[in-house]
C-alpha cells in the first residue's frame, strides 16, 4: 500500500511497543531482510543491532518517537538530551518494505520538534558509519552537515554488532531549527548511490 508522509502519525513508545521496535529495526538495518530496503549495514556489521533490554532502557531514559499509518509500524527514532541546546538522533530506522516513500524525511521532520518540544534543542545531530556515504547524502538533503567530529567505532562492545570490516568510524552530522530544503515529492527520496570505496 503506498504511505504518504501526510497519512504518518507520531507517538512516543511505551513499554508495550519494545518488542515491535526491536523488530523493526533488526529488520531495517541487519540480515537478509534488510536488503530490501537501503539503509541495511548488513555488509558493515553482523550480529543484532539492538535488542529488547537495549529498547526497554532508552525508553525509560530517553525518547523513543514512533511513526505509525493506522496500526502498522512503519519507523522509529532515538532522541535524548545533548548539553543545553542540542538533541542526538539515533536508530533512525524505517521498515525496508516502506522506504523511499518520505516516511525517513517526515520521521525527522518531527524529531526536530520533538527535540525542541521535549528538550528545548535548537539543533539535532546524529552519528553516521563513515562508510555509509550514500546514507550521510540522505541527510545532507534533509539539511544535515557534517560537522568535522569524528568519534571511533566501539570495536569490541557486541552490543553495536559485530564489525566486518576493521576501519568502521562515525562521522557527526547537525541540523538546526529553521527552513530546511523543501521536500521532494513523495516516492523520490532515495538515496544518491555511494562513490566507489
Amino acid at each position: 500500500m503506498p504511505t504518504t508522509p501526510d497519512a504518518v502519525h507520531f507517538r512516543r513508545a511505551g513499554p508495550a511497543d519494545i518488542a515491535a521496535v526491536v523488530d523493526l529495526v533488526e529488520e531495517a538495518f541487519r540480515g537478509h531482510a534488510s536488503r530490501a530496503g537501503w539503509t541495511t549495514e548488513a555488509d558493515l556489521l553482523d550480529g543484532q543491532r539492538t535488542d529488547v533490554r537495549q529498547v526497554g532502557a532508552l525508553i525509560g531514559d530517553e525518547r523513543l518517537l514512533l511513526a505509525e499509518v493506522g496500526a502498522e509500524l512503519l519507523g522509529c527514532c532515538q532522541l535524548g538530551p545533548e548539553g543545553p541546546t542540542a538533541a542526538h538522533l539515533g536508530m533512525l530506522s524505517v521498515r525496508p518494505g516502506r522506504q523511499g516513500a518520505g516516511v525517513g524525511r517526515a520521521l525527522v521532520a518531527e524529531a526536530q520538534r520533538a527535540a525542541r518540544s521535549w528538550f528545548g534543542a535548537d539543533e539535532i545531530r546524529v552519528l553516521v558509519i563513515a562508510q555509509r556515504i550514500e546514507l550521510i547524502r540522505w541527510y545532507e538533503k534533509l539539511g544535515f552537515r557534517l560537522t568535522g567530529a569524528a568519534a571511533p567505532f566501539p570495536y569490541g562492545d557486541t552490543r553495536y554488532g559485530l564489525p566486518r570490516r576493521p576501519d568502521l568510524h562515525f562521522v557527526e552530522m547537525v541540523r538546526r531549527s529553521g527552513p530546511q530544503p523543501a521536500a521532494r515529492p513523495t516516492g523520490q527520496d532515495t538515496p544518491v548511490p555511494p562513490s566507489p570505496q
